[in-house]
Parts: C-alpha cells; structure tokens; sequence
C-alpha cells in the first residue's frame, strides 16, 4: 500500500469525532450505533465508551465479533475495520478514555458500575477513496514505507 494512503487513512481516524460500530444480535443481524472516537493504538485498538446495561454490551459479550466504520461524508471516504470487540471494566482502560464532562452520562465518574470501555482489536481494513477500495491486514499499516 502507498505511503499516502496510509497517510490517508491514519488522517480519517484521527479527525474523525464519530466511528459507527456493529455488533451481531441474537439472531445473527447485524446491529449498528454511532458513537464518539475516544482513542486508539496505532490503527489496531480502538476505544469507546458505553452503558455496561446497553445492548450493545450484551451483544458483544455474547458475540465479540465487531466493524467499525469510519467516514467523511463531505469527501466520501469511508474506512471499515472488522476484527473483534472486548468489553472492559478495569480501572485503567476506564481511566484511559475518561474525559471531562462524562460525569453527564456517568454520575458516578470513573467508577460508575454503568461505565465500561469497548477494546476493538481490528484484523482486516477496507478504505474506500476516489472510487476505489483497498483491501488490508491491518498489520499493513504499521509498516513503514518501502520507499
């Protein structure tokens, strides 16, 4: 993969506020939300935030497989990651994501029972650009340029 659509790519994530997340319902449907972009390792882990009661939860913990999405509509560009979710209740993943103002959906702050981090470990990528698609192993985008 070239360097600038590595650089393309990496420019998406970080700018981007929102990532659409899918989980697989009970019934094998996929199920998608909309939620803040709150960190990430690398172009690998990802982090989100969410209810411990939600659905989404639920879902995940009965199912870990998972794809985000995420886009710039003005550009039309779209990445997708498919890999796996993992729900965390630790303090320090909590503690990693936590910003000010999440008191709002959390009143009990960091150790509100109902907060919980979501790790999403991507394995594959697909960027779509300038009416092409590239396909990936998400490790592609860890390695340096060859040129």
């Amino acid at each position: 993969m070239q360097q600038s659509i590595k650089n393309d790519i990496r420019r998406l994530v970080e700018k981007s506020g929102k990532v659409y997340v899918s989980s697989v319902n009970e019934e094998g449907f996929p199920n998608t939300k909309a939620m803040f972009a709150r960190d990430h390792d690398g172009m690998k882990v990802h982090y989100m935030s969410t209810n411990y009661s939600s659905l989404r939860v639920s879902q995940f913990m009965n199912n870990p497989k998972a794809c985000i999405y995420y886009c710039n509509e003005r550009f039309f560009k779209g990445l997708m990651f498919t890999g796996t979710m993992e729900v965390c209740t630790d303090r320090e993943t909590r503690e990693r994501i936590w910003r000010n103002g999440d008191e709002m959906y959390y009143p009990k702050g960091v150790d509100d029972e109902d907060y919980c981090v979501l790790r999403f470990t991507a394995e594959k990528g697909n960027y779509y650009h300038n009416l092409t698609k590239e396909l990936f192993p998400v490790e592609e985008l860890e390695e340096e340029s060859e040129g």
